[in-house]
């Protein structure tokens, strides 16, 4: 699709890490920038609060959101630690994760623990997965009657695994545990309804699968749980000489960190406005069938499996290459060198595979040159 920026001579398969933004909503956020700087301090002090709660209305409503319940954060890790930190967890207190959380979202959990004094508790989840029903009850073995808080992906990143996490959320609620759900992956790859999942809290990327400008994410709290969160910036929001007091106070808290260029979160509307036009349940249809190809054509060459049934991922397809013992970082570069492909190689538990994102721009071709090159390679 010729509205993203990407560059043309290279077979990009890894929308995942970073995303890709394309032209219509870079415009916007070039904009936002130009607007920013032709008069910064009307910008900031005057005009930015309104633009901002436009934004986070627009974003709210987008993620099935109640009103006063989302603020913008620059990414997932920037939430994990705000909740790792603030929670009153202390020794005794049990925080469970799985196996295949993201490690930057891991690791603020177990820093906070080290200095909290509570334990992070990892389940596995078994690959390949049966059943919802079987990933819940594996998920489950977890629990015990220190657990606190659960902290699971809504689809994960090393494993592109999409997991229940309603389900999950509604049992941890019937158990008395707070639910934090990394949703890095999710919105932009598959309709995300935060009333419906239930979570106490969500956070997401908006840069990466909705395609807004880098340093965009979410962080959604219900409004129930507001008072269990500090703000892990204390800024002008916080006290009494609060600088604005057009929101409400958990949104003062959290998204007043100081002077930075807020244009990222001014151009999420954009972003969603580019889904809405650019009829996005024909390309995610798409782009799935096109990952669900390249990993159904990759797993016919010798030495190349599938991990998840074909129901378990979206545009984010997994490949396992174990048996031919390569190098991750070395077999990345090779694919880039070799053949321009740029492709995660990912190395987990033992096991190494390749993870193939799709989203508009990619090609039947990028498929065919994907698959091509592994042959070659193996």
């Amino acid at each position: 699709m010729s509205e993203f920026m990407l560059d043309p001579d290279v077979v990009f398969l890894n929308h995942g890490s970073f995303g890709a933004c394309p032209r219509p909503v870079f415009d916007a956020y070039q904009q936002w920038q130009r607007k920013l700087e032709q008069q910064p301090v009307r910008f900031l002090q005057r005009e930015l609060p309104e633009q901002l709660a436009e934004s986070r209305r627009l974003v709210s409503e987008y993620l099935g959101a109640q009103s006063g319940e989302v603020v913008f954060v620059p990414n997932p890790t920037f939430a994990a630690n705000t909740i790792a930190r603030s929670l009153p967890l202390g020794p005794g207190d049990e925080v469970l994760i799985s196996d295949q959380e993201y490690g930057a979202c891991r690791f603020a959990f177990q820093a906070a623990a080290q200095q909290k004094g509570f334990r992070v508790v990892e389940q596995a989840i078994p690959l390949p997965v049966e059943s919802e029903e079987a990933i819940v009850e594996a998920f489950w073995q977890g629990v015990t009657k220190n657990t606190k808080l659960i902290f699971i992906s809504h689809i994960t990143s090393t494993t592109a695994l999409t997991l229940p996490v309603a389900q999950i959320c509604q049992r941890a609620r019937d158990e008395g545990i707070l639910t934090m759900i990394d949703g890095a992956h999710a919105p932009g790859q598959i309709d995300v309804n935060l009333t419906t999942i239930g979570a106490d809290f969500y956070t997401a990327t908006c840069h990466k699968w909705m395609c807004a400008p880098k340093g965009s994410g979410i962080f959604y709290t219900r409004g129930d749980r507001q008072d269990l969160v500090q703000p892990l910036i204390v800024g002008w929001g916080w006290g009494k000489e609060k600088t604005f007091h057009r929101e409400n106070e958990f949104i003062e808290h959290h998204e007043w960190l100081g002077t930075h260029d807020p244009a990222a979160y001014l151009t999420v509307p954009a972003a969603i406005e580019w889904h809405r036009h650019s009829f996005m349940k024909d390309v995610r249809e798409r782009s799935c069938d096109l990952a669900r190809l390249a990993v159904d054509e990759a797993a016919q060459l010798d030495g190349v499996k599938r991990v998840h049934p074909n129901a378990f991922f979206q545009q984010m397809g997994l490949v396992d290459i174990t048996a031919k013992e390569v190098d991750p970082v070395a077999f990345k570069a090779h694919l880039y060198d070799a053949y321009k492909i740029e492709v995660p190689v990912i190395r987990w538990k033992d096991r190494t595979f390749i993870r193939i994102s799709t989203h508009a721009y990619t090609t039947n071709e990028h498929i065919e040159k994907f698959v091509l090159a592994l042959q070659e390679a193996f």
